[in-house]
């Protein structure tokens, strides 16, 4: 664990940005948490409540079309591939990392 990740509370995760896998945060605490976001400052930054009205509006409106072509995009698209095994191999050494000798129990 680094210190801008007890500072700013947020962990470090793969995502896509464009057809490139970048660094992004995912939030840890605070209104945002379990978001994965560009910059690991926006996890405090205050909320723009009118911004948050629309995006709730459209995403109740377009949630369909956008959950089919969210899969599309995550069967096909090879950063999307590429991305979301670079997350699995990260996650699962730092599980690895906290079981005792190996068996998946717990410490």
């Amino acid at each position: 664990m680094y210190l801008r990740e007890l500072v700013e509370s947020a962990t470090t995760v793969w995502g896509r940005s464009g057809g490139q896998a970048v660094r992004k945060y995912r939030c840890t605490t605070g209104s945002r948490k379990g978001r994965v976001v560009a910059k690991a400052a926006t996890c405090n930054a205050p909320i723009n409540v009118k911004a948050r009205q629309t995006a709730k509006k459209t995403r109740a409106a377009t949630k369909s079309q956008a959950a089919a072509k969210s899969r599309r995009t995550k069967r096909t698209n090879p950063t999307s591939k590429r991305v979301a095994r670079i997350n699995k191999t990260v996650h699962r050494t730092k599980n690895k990392r906290r079981t005792r000798s190996g068996r998946g129990r717990k410490i």
